[in-house]
């Protein structure tokens, strides 16, 4: 798999291509296994299939949000506390959550966010936020970061079906 910085270094059009399949990469790798194997998780720490699913249809949503509010205002502020996502995960019962009604609700927000990605110009894809740790982040930044996020949690989530963590 390869590192944040190797994707970083992939045109644009490579990252965003790798984001339009990682939907259906997620319903290649679930597809033909039973609701036990999708919430059962690989040991005590790590996700099942299910709440990877659930943890990056919601990481979808953050981030088209975090889009939304670059393109509206000069240099917003932003955070994220990489705890939020166990909490989230606690808080939302992931693993109450059927596994194809989230992959569904995250193939939709993707779509949107693809949408909006390839509308912009290349002056847009240079807006940016504010991190207090990661300094300025652009949006051509954010779509290294979801190209990567997806290919570790679809690594994850097939790890997750075989047992392992």
């Amino acid at each position: 798999m390869p590192t944040r910085e190797e994707v970083a270094k992939q045109p644009l059009e490579q990252r965003l291509g790798c984001m339009s399949r990682t939907p259906d990469d997620l319903a290649a790798a679930i597809n033909g296994h039973t609701e036990a194997v999708l919430v059962r998780r690989p040991d005590s720490k790590n996700w099942a299939a299910n709440e990877v699913i659930c943890h990056l249809r919601d990481i979808e949503e953050v981030y088209f949000f975090r889009l939304h509010a670059i393109l509206l205002n000069d240099e917003p502020k932003v955070y994220f506390d990489p705890a939020v996502a166990d909490r989230f995960a606690e808080d939302r019962q992931y693993l109450r959550n059927h596994a194809g009604q989230a992959l569904s609700a995250f193939r939709r927000r993707r779509a949107e966010s693809l949408a909006l990605l390839h509308g912009l110009t290349p002056e847009q894809k240079q807006r940016g936020c504010l991190h207090p740790t990661r300094g300025r982040i652009t949006i051509d930044d954010i779509v290294t970061m979801l190209a990567w996020h997806d290919d570790n949690h679809l690594d994850q989530l097939r790890r997750a079906l075989e047992g392992k963590a």
